[in-house]
């Protein structure tokens, strides 16, 4: 794990307050989109980008989480005018295509534990639409995300106990405490 040298919160745990953080947990999105894009796609010159989001967000079931979600930031919402999934809560269009972000593939990556994908693809959309979450649900999930990112997954129960601490009214000292110190280690 390395320091943001704007914010020096463990990468990208700044976010969404810090630019640099909140760019680095848009590039673990944007980078599935262009993997997406040179396996489907090839290097065949500019693309219609909003006619393939739109193709993909028609069948997110079909297609990985971060394509899925990469396609959202491409369309905008007729609602609030915003990207498409991260409008503010209560914004229908947006709240129905965040849910349905969710249909989309999980693979987790070669040498992580199983479920590792899932834990990073929650931690993502939660630190990426903040506003439709708690303030101690923002905080867990943007500090577990270093974590996650490295490749290690807490225990069900080192979960729960964060999770707990963190809806007791914990500080952000004592969360990463917990986090950084004990997640991942047996």
């Amino acid at each position: 794990m390395r320091r943001c040298s704007e914010c020096d919160h463990w990468e990208p745990a700044g976010a969404p307050g810090c630019a640099r953080c909140a760019a680095l947990v848009d590039e673990i999105v944007e980078a599935g989109w262009r993997e997406f894009l040179e396996r489907e796609f090839g290097a065949s010159g500019p693309l219609d980008e909003r006619l393939i989001a739109e193709m993909v967000v028609d069948e997110p079931d079909k297609h990985p989480w971060r394509v899925v979600d990469a396609a959202y930031d491409r369309l905008t919402c007729p609602e609030c005018g915003g990207r498409l999934s991260r409008g503010p809560a209560g914004c229908v269009p947006c709240d129905l295509a965040n849910g349905f972000r969710y249909s989309a593939i999980e693979i987790d990556r070669p040498t992580v534990p199983p479920g590792n994908e899932h834990a990073l693809r929650v931690n993502v959309a939660v630190t990426r639409r903040p506003h439709g979450n708690s303030e101690s649900e923002v905080l867990l999930r943007r500090l577990s995300l270093p974590i996650l990112i490295e490749g290690r997954l807490p225990t069900r129960a080192q979960a729960q106990a964060t999770k707990a601490l963190a809806n007791s009214g914990a500080t952000e000292a004592e969360l990463a405490a917990l986090i950084y110190g004990e997640w991942g280690v047996a």
